[in-house]
């Protein structure tokens, strides 16, 4: 793909005002993109991811939502073919998590899963839904699911979290059968990504030191950027992946060969 590879093509990226999100919307605005940057809560971090990737040579608006809800996700549809005409790109990449120890079973509420799916399941689903008909139209479309190794090997912030990822995984499978011939569906599952995410969670210092400690554990010894998840979204999102649905792809650094494993060296 050239440096404006997605030029004329309009994307929505969920939960795109920081992080993984921001990432995706400046690395596509980069090549030309037309962006709907998504927040919930995030109003001048998404006004600020609006004038970078305007800065950066694509256009873009900003649109509050909260995915769980949908009619804010009709909304941003709605908002994206006002603004743009189209819908060339979904990523959903909204997602929300509780820390709560594995082990620890009171730790979870009902109310916490249903949260944690009305965001990272059925929140996808229903973004999905909403835009399912440009995305068609547009003779190209692609849906990106932003997920996690937590979903594939049931470890991460909480058993909730994982269960919701290990959903959407599935998730992704059953809506690439679905749509196609029409729409490609593929999903990303990051492992630790040292993003603003992280250092709002556990502060500065601990999520230093996470890092730290991370990348002494993986083959690659290195801990991910949210701008080398964005170049995977970028893969699946564009023609080098043309004949790619249904796929989801570990970016955890090698963690997963950690299996078995008591040192890399």
């Amino acid at each position: 793909m050239d440096e404006r590879g997605f030029k004329g093509k309009t994307a929505i990226v969920t939960g795109s005002a920081t992080g993984i999100g921001a990432a995706v919307a400046r690395r596509f605005g980069r090549e030309g993109a037309n962006i709907v940057v998504n927040y919930s809560r995030s109003k001048a971090e998404a006004e600020a991811v609006v004038a970078a990737v305007e800065t950066a040579g694509g256009r873009a608006i900003a649109i509050q939502g909260d995915v769980a809800s949908d009619a804010d996700c009709r909304k941003i549809a709605a908002a994206a073919i006002e603004a743009f005409g189209t819908v060339d790109i979904l990523v959903n990449n909204a997602g929300i998590t509780k820390f709560a120890a594995h082990a620890d079973l009171d730790a979870l509420s009902q109310a916490d899963f249903q949260r944690l799916y009305g965001v990272n399941v059925i929140g996808a689903f229903q973004m999905v839904r909403a835009v399912i008909a440009p995305l068609k139209a547009s003779g190209h479309g692609s849906v990106v699911n932003v997920s996690s190794i937590a979903g594939t090997f049931g470890i991460g912030s909480s058993i909730a979290y994982a269960a919701s990822k290990g959903a959407l995984n599935t998730m992704t499978r059953s809506l690439a059968r679905a749509l196609a011939p029409h729409v490609r569906v593929n999903a990303v599952c990051p492992g630790f990504v040292a993003s603003s995410w992280f250092t709002r969670s556990f502060g500065t210092e601990t999520a230093e030191r996470l890092a730290d400690e991370h990348a002494k554990t993986v083959p690659l010894e290195r801990v991910a950027a949210p701008e080398d998840i964005a170049d995977i979204v970028a893969f699946f999102a564009g023609p080098a992946s043309r004949h790619v649905t249904g796929e989801t792809l570990l970016a955890d650094g090698g963690l997963h060969l950690a299996v078995g494993q008591t040192s890399f060296r």
